[in-house]
């Protein structure tokens, strides 16, 4: 079976340090696939909350986002007490959907690189949306590092 290998971005405009916890570690004594999982929703909550947004709300009061598709490249373990630093960018940003794409590190050193498929959705009529024209412009403007 090939394997998906992500590639470094150029720049991740967002940055977030999130500490490793008693939680997020698995048997092996570092952090689990389940958990970097969750690290990156924190991630993404945090550049939604400096964007102003929410991910039940972009910003109309009415669409959420639903996840589409999620790929991690784990390169790296991390322990108990690190301090991650989890840059994050915008990659496509289309009319009902956009992906982020993530880089954690560990004093400079890479831990995962991941990716995020996510789609808009109106949780009212449970269907997909078309992105708010001022989140769209918002991840745009992320995305070019502003």
């Amino acid at each position: 079976m090939p394997r998906i290998k992500l590639a470094l971005k150029e720049e991740y405009p967002f940055t977030c340090d999130i500490q490793v916890r008693v939680g997020d570690l698995n048997y092996g004594g570092h952090v689990g696939n389940s958990e970097m999982v969750g690290i990156l929703h924190d991630a993404r909550v945090a550049l939604f909350r400096a964007m102003g947004v929410h991910e039940g709300d972009l910003g109309d009061g009415k669409t959420g986002i639903v996840m589409d598709d999620l790929v991690v490249n784990f390169r790296a373990e991390a322990f108990l007490g690190d301090n991650l630093t989890v840059g994050c960018a915008f990659g496509e940003v289309g009319e009902a959907g956009f992906r982020i794409h993530y880089h954690v590190t560990c004093s400079g050193k890479t831990v995962a690189v991941a990716e995020t498929g996510l789609v808009a959705f109106n949780y009212a009529a449970r269907r997909i949306a078309f992105l708010p024209a001022a989140f769209k412009a918002k991840a745009l403007d992320f995305g070019r590092g502003n």
